[in-house]
């Protein structure tokens, strides 16, 4: 849009333009509700799903959100951009997203924690690099929901 329209009506950006700064768009007490609820939310391991009719706000929603979360350092925010396709699609997409490798027709792999809870265990504790009960974690598998299991 030509500079000198948008100093004629008090503009310093194209309003509808996506790439208007965040500090620029309007802030609803619902949408910093909304925010605030989500933020919460993220903080106790939960996730969000924004969806709506087209020209909703929904973008400037994400936006806002983004940059909200991003001061939150243990915090993996992600957009999925394809919400069109079919469910192998989305868990590849959401994989790559946060770097894990999913495969939704893994049922071998699905069903490695009730073959082998110890290992699995084991792996989950180092990830989180923090001491846990193994063991406990191991009692709390029920082996006879594994169709396969050894006699």
């Amino acid at each position: 849009m030509n500079p000198k329209l948008l100093s004629l009506h008090g503009l310093k950006w194209n309003p509808f333009s996506p790439d208007v700064p965040t500090e620029a768009l309007l802030v609803t007490p619902q949408l910093e509700h909304f925010g605030w609820r989500v933020e919460h939310l993220a903080r106790e391991g939960g996730f969000a799903l924004i969806t709506g009719e087209p020209g909703l706000g929904k973008s400037v929603a994400l936006r806002l959100l983004a940059e909200r979360l991003s001061t939150h350092r243990d915090l993996a925010l992600g957009i999925l951009t394809r919400p069109q396709s079919g469910i192998p699609d989305f868990y590849r997409e959401l994989g790559d997203l946060f770097g894990v490798q999913l495969s939704p027709h893994n049922r071998w792999a699905g069903a490695r924690v009730l073959r082998e809870p110890k290992a699995v265990a084991g792996e989950i504790a180092t990830f989180l690099g923090i001491p846990l009960d193994i063991e406990a974690m191991v009692r709390q598998v029920d082996g006879s929901l594994y169709r396969n299991r050894m006699k």
